[in-house]
């Protein structure tokens, strides 16, 4: 008998699960999420799930309870018999801790790992992440999707105009070097060399590469508090470029983000909804696109058995 795909989703993702079922014309799986009168979590799974390929989407941004959550579904699915249980993570949280660069700090992203497969996920589905070897973190199969091609049907409206892709700092320079030669064969890159001087707190030494009289594109794969973005952009602005850019995958916009991003120089922001943004943080310069396709189409490859490679093999190139 075939197995049949059933799809969840967590509190965190809720709007992009409704997406992804609409893609893949799949109807979202009921299940009720509670809390005790202490706020406990409790997580009921409302549908028949034995023997079926279950598929349980939630990003784990903040607050942490979505993480938590998350850990709930899966050990639900786990102990109602599901045949597999894949975590679908659009933003994995704490991928900035995939070190330890100083003393007495936990590697908190392979804690999450672990805490993963260990609560019942048979594989991983995600995007983007912050730190590509967080994959060897886990002792399961994990699909790295990339939302570059998202980005790329986008940008198309630059083609044949003097675009320079810009990496925000050197560690986003292979990202950005795999987008520009997307964009096309001629697109060249800058790198804006960044001292970080403690946590969500850098400042810009230099830049590398000619940005006078381009049209500059930022490229990187979150956008937290927009001290590195905001600071690249206003240096490659004092060098010159005409115009500035920028697209991020997951916008966490912390603090007054928002606010400092619709007084900077940038002219557009672009975003996907692996993290849902609350009313206030979508701001006039803001503009968020879909990853529910990209998405659905890997979680219909995983339930087929089928290569999900060819989604994102180019941009990985």
């Amino acid at each position: 008998m075939k197995r049949d795909i059933k799809l969840f989703s967590g509190s965190a993702s809720q709007d992009l699960t409704k997406k992804i079922a609409s893609a893949i014309r799949v109807p979202v799986s009921k299940c009720t999420i509670t809390r005790f009168a202490d706020g406990e979590l409790k997580i009921k799974l409302e549908e028949n799930i034995r023997g079926r390929d279950v598929f349980i989407v939630q990003s784990t941004h903040p607050p942490a309870e979505h993480i938590l959550e998350l850990l709930l579904f899966l050990d639900a699915a786990k102990r109602a018999s599901a045949d597999r249980v894949t975590a679908v993570i659009p933003y994995f949280g704490y991928a900035r801790q995939d070190r330890k660069d100083e003393p007495r700090v936990p590697i908190s992203a392979k804690l999450l790992a672990d805490l993963i497969a260990r609560s019942g996920a048979s594989r991983v589905l995600t995007m983007d992440l912050h730190a590509e070897q967080i994959q060897g973190y886990f002792d399961i199969p994990v699909d790295h999707l990339y939302a570059a091609p998202v980005f790329i049907d986008y940008y198309q409206k630059f083609s044949g105009a003097s675009l320079i892709v810009v990496a925000p700092d050197t560690g986003s320079v292979k990202r950005a070097r795999a987008f520009a030669r997307r964009l096309g064969k001629h697109v060249p890159i800058a790198i804006v060399d960044k001292r970080r001087t403690g946590p969500n707190r850098s400042m810009v030494a230099n830049i590398i590469g000619e940005v006078e009289n381009k049209i500059a594109l930022i490229y990187d794969d979150m956008l937290d508090t927009g001290g590195t973005m905001i600071d690249a952009a206003d240096s490659i602005r004092k060098k010159g470029a005409k115009e500035i850019y920028t697209c991020v995958v997951h916008p966490l916009l912390s603090r007054d983000a928002p606010q400092r991003l619709s007084k900077s120089c940038i002219k557009e922001l672009v975003v996907t909804d692996t993290i849902p943004l609350l009313a206030e943080k979508r701001i006039k310069k803001l503009k968020i696109l879909s990853v529910a396709n990209l998405l659905g189409k890997a979680i219909m490859r995983i339930h087929r058995a089928e290569s999900i490679s060819s989604l994102f093999k180019e941009v990985q190139a």
